[in-house]
């Protein structure tokens, strides 16, 4: 490392240290909710750190495939704001979207077997980890691109608006999504046209492996959209009713004074930006202090302190939680591969209301659109040249998958390498 380097690594510690004391130093008073609402908060932050855990156990494992981002530690900044939204507010999130599916009340199941590609995930597993969804739940969805979600964020809050409704659209996004054109411009639009919109940065003061201060000249995020009308707020992400206070009056202010805010919720993520990423930008003493502020621990200690909770109390829900995440293994293990020909299912938007593009299979001389696939992909060439080509994808590690609902011969994985590196294809 050179001395450009350590200047650097330097200057990002002490802006992790400033971001872990102005956590400290923000209002940790707000009230607890009647006890059940009280357990059930810890169930769901319970859920989710036992459900991430094992899911980059399946990812070592080679259950999972792609990237898989995990927010262990950054518990209480999601329940703390799901716990506040009605039941027909939408939630939009980024490709760290678990927890916010769990919490959202999605079924662990079936959120592991999108994970694992199967065909009862909640996205036919076509979306795995980074896009799941459950329009059930008006969980909108997780986003693979940067700042993506923003503009569509405006767009749903506007759609509330010429309905009349009173349903709030939260859009969580991290700390770099701010640097995007997207945000300015969502932003100003939200401002502009007042739609009832939250907008919620989980600053977890890293942009992948970039700190805030390396990738933002405003590090309090919460004055970065002022200039455009959006008046913001910073809360301490690590303490569960802290957030969920404070998201609480941000969507009484855009539900009933149809105004846009921005909160920045400061929280730390204690696995690395991936399951694959090596983690060299920063220190094990950053990430033990950081971990000594863990938000399942304060939030028990709350509990315990109002008599809500004691330690077999405690025990058992944990265990109930660990027990959830074992079915929903099991489950996702023992569902079947999404059938060959439903590779083009929900691509485009097709119908009677919307005349949309359609996708078009060039793999064989019967050149047909891909939503005929179901129809054409499942008899002669067609079908013949995908099964053949996916028979002889890779040697060993076969698995059978279906056609139609019936085994068409062994269809093969390609041999796992070792895992991919973050930015790697």
């Amino acid at each position: 490392m050179n001395n450009d380097d350590r200047t650097k690594a330097a200057k990002a510690a002490e802006a992790a240290e400033a971001a872990f004391q102005a956590a400290q130093a923000a209002p940790q008073e707000a009230a607890l909710p009647g006890s059940g609402e009280a357990l059930e908060i810890l169930d769901k932050m319970l859920l989710i750190r036992h459900f991430e855990e094992r899911a980059q156990e399946m990812y070592m494992k080679v259950k999972v495939g792609g990237f898989l981002h995990l927010a262990v530690g950054e518990e209480a900044t999601i329940v703390g704001t799901t716990s506040a939204l009605h039941g027909e507010d939408y939630l939009m999130s980024t490709y760290r979207e678990h927890g916010q599916a769990l919490a959202r009340g999605t079924d662990p199941s079936v959120i592991m077997a999108e994970l694992f590609g199967k065909d009862t995930g909640c996205s036919h597993g076509h979306g795995g980890s980074m896009h799941l969804f459950d329009a059930e739940r008006r969980f909108m969805g997780g986003y693979g691109i940067v700042g993506g979600n923003l503009p569509l964020a405006a767009g749903m809050a506007l759609a509330s608006d010429y309905r009349g409704d009173d349903a709030v659209t939260v859009c969580m996004f991290g700390d770099g999504a701010s640097n995007q054109g997207t945000f300015g411009e969502t932003m100003n639009l939200a401002a502009l046209w007042k739609l009832p919109v939250v907008f919620l940065v989980v600053n977890n003061q890293y942009g992948m492996g970039t700190a805030l201060s390396r990738h933002s000249a405003v590090t309090d995020l919460s004055k970065k959209a002022e200039c455009l009308g959006v008046p913001g707020r910073r809360v301490d992400g690590m303490d569960v009713l802290a957030v969920r206070e404070c998201v609480t009056e941000h969507l009484r202010r855009a539900r009933e004074d149809r105004q846009p805010t921005l909160v920045e919720a400061l929280t730390y993520r204690f696995r690395g930006h991936s399951a694959a990423d090596p983690e060299v930008y920063r220190s094990k003493e950053e990430v033990a202090e950081w971990r000594e502020r863990d938000p399942i621990v304060l939030y028990r200690r709350k509990l315990e302190q109002a008599g809500v909770l004691d330690e077999a109390g405690y025990t058992e829900r944990d265990a109930r939680a660990i027990a959830l995440v074992d079915r929903a293994v099991e489950f996702a293990e023992q569902s079947p591969d999404p059938p060959l020909e439903s590779l083009y299912d929900g691509i485009y938007v097709l119908g009677d209301q919307v005349q949309g593009w359609y996708s078009v299979d060039e793999r064989t001389p019967e050149v047909h659109r891909g939503e005929d696939e179901r129809e054409v992909g499942t008899s002669g060439v067609p079908a013949e040249l995908a099964e053949a080509g996916a028979a002889h994808a890779a040697d060993d590690d076969a698995q059978p998958r279906r056609r139609g609902g019936e085994n068409v011969g062994e269809i093969v994985g390609q041999e796992n390498e070792g895992l991919p590196r973050e930015g790697q294809p």
